[in-house]
């Protein structure tokens, strides 16, 4: 790899930039492309739109490949998911989250709920959910989801989350609660377009009934918005 590619590749990873470097297997001309479409100004390869898109396109899907006479390296920080409500579903959504290869993060103003033992393991934060979404900083590989039924904390969360790029918003409830939920949220200013990002209530539509079966639901809804997105 060129030394001027590497130094970028290592500073943009460093702040968890999915990115990709990109090489004409022929000439051997190289560059880095970022996750925003933007080229890191470094190495002397340049791309057609076409081309651009089709890199772009592996970088959503974490996937690298071979385009034409293009070596597309993709460098992608695991996708994350942010759980409002240390709760019982979550004692099941964090570990499944996990094992499908998300950094969790459980967000939670009630220390008690945080720090119980069914949790242990999961980076936790105590604080409003405004506030933690706010340290957290979303992004476009970042679900949220809300799950303790309480408007005090879920709308806060849900307000931050509308204003992040997250790839994924759910909010646990039902369709009477959720209706009511929108009609808050349309008040606070927020339109037709920007509540239809929120999938409520959460999860495939697959009867879930337990606990587990809810998490099993949020996080199949999840995976599936997520690869949807780099289709």
């Amino acid at each position: 790899m060129k030394r001027d590619v590497l130094t970028a590749l290592a500073a943009h990873t460093k702040h968890k930039t999915a990115c990709a470097t990109v090489t004409n297997v022929h000439s051997g001309a190289q560059m880095l492309l970022l996750e925003a479409g933007e080229s890191s100004e470094t190495g002397d390869l340049q791309l057609t739109e076409a081309q651009k898109t089709a890199v772009l396109r592996r970088i959503a899907a974490d996937k690298s490949g071979l385009d034409g006479d293009l070596f597309v390296r993709v460098y992608a920080p695991p996708a994350r998911l942010v759980i409002i409500g240390a709760v019982h579903i979550a004692q099941f959504l964090a570990p499944m989250a996990k094992l499908a290869g998300f950094d969790v993060t459980v967000i939670d103003p009630r220390e008690a709920f945080v720090r119980s033992g069914s949790l242990s393991g999961v980076s936790a934060i105590v604080a409003w959910p405004d506030e933690g979404l706010n340290g957290v900083k979303p992004d476009t590989r970042t679900a949220i989801v809300t799950l303790t039924h309480d408007p005090k904390l879920d709308d806060p969360a849900l307000i931050a989350a509308l204003r992040s790029p997250a790839f994924y918003i759910g909010a646990l409830g039902s369709k009477k609660n959720h209706a009511k939920r929108l009609e808050r949220l349309e008040a606070e200013g927020f339109s037709a377009d920007d509540l239809g990002r929120i999938n409520g209530p959460v999860g495939l539509a697959i009867n879930a009934q337990s606990p587990a079966e809810i998490a099993i639901s949020i996080m199949a809804q999840v995976i599936e918005k997520l690869r949807m997105e780099a289709a």
